[in-house]
């Protein structure tokens, strides 16, 4: 005979009964019911999912597209600088959080958006290169679309040599651009572009092959972007994250456009 406390007292001690996390019992025919229903998706359990970052990618790249048309349409040199300056702070803030506010990111692709159509109808205007902003944003798409292709097809991979090679290849492109803006600072050149439109090789400006070069390395950065999305929806990663996967591909496509624009109007605007 069996303890009184197991035997008459709990119904959910019972032979074939088990009990929910409420105190309600369910049979064991519920109970096999349950573990033949399909698992629950990552969605579901709140994990990080390639479309939740799409979605997200996504989201900010049309907000960025709706705020760029008044940045275009209405150009002021003013508000070409100040969105500069504020993507540019609210970017180094988003980039050394461990995850990223959705506001922040939101507002990141409006401020971005904005400073981009100033920034093409700047290029475009005083630098002569019509159709400049057209063209690079052709460019950006057509690139990007081969760098996932390649990554989708496993023909790339993001390995340690290619880490090395971004970390390296960024800390000296940002070298060299933090000394051509002392140098145009400083009045040290009169070339709009600094040393990259005032010195040629081959009888193309400087300009072009370090833009070149900064293409190279926004497209390791983007496998480098979908390297870290892939293992993220492995591992199961919080959707939180899916954020932080969103923000990383705006702010290498913004860079990409960026150098592109100014390949454009190096090409271009040439006398």
């Amino acid at each position: 005979m069996s303890s009184p406390v197991f035997s008459g007292a709990n119904s959910a001690f019972k032979p074939g009964a088990t009990i929910n996390p409420d105190g309600s019992t369910v049979s064991a025919t519920e109970l096999d019911q349950h573990f033949n229903a399909p698992s629950a998706t990552p969605l579901e359990t709140g994990r990080m999912t390639y479309e939740g970052v799409i979605s997200k990618t996504s989201a900010m790249i049309i907000l960025a597209f709706l705020l760029a048309a008044p940045g275009y349409m209405f150009f002021s040199f003013a508000g070409l600088m100040i969105s500069g300056l504020v993507g540019m702070v609210l970017g180094l803030v988003l980039a050394f959080k461990k995850t990223t506010p959705p506001a922040l990111a939101i507002a990141y692709a409006g401020i971005e958006g904005y400073f981009l159509g100033s920034l093409s109808n700047y290029v475009e205007t005083y630098f002569n290169a019509p159709g400049a902003g057209l063209q690079a944003l052709l460019a950006t798409g057509v690139t990007f679309a081969v760098c996932l292709t390649l990554y989708r097809t496993g023909k790339v991979r993001y390995t340690p040599k290619m880490q090395k090679f971004l970390i390296i290849g960024g800390i000296s492109y940002l070298a060299f651009s933090l000394v051509n803006l002392g140098l145009m600072l400083f009045g040290a050149t009169d070339s709009p572009w600094g040393v990259r439109s005032e010195i040629e090789i081959l009888g193309l400006p400087l300009g072009v092959f370090i833009g070149a070069f900064a293409i190279i390395l926004a497209c390791v950065s983007l496998i480098g972007d979908f390297d870290f999305i892939e293992n993220g929806v492995k591992r199961g990663l919080p959707a939180r994250y899916e954020w932080t996967a969103a923000f990383g591909l705006v702010v290498t496509l913004v860079w990409m456009y960026t150098e592109f624009l100014r390949i454009i109007a190096l090409l271009q605007g040439r006398d």
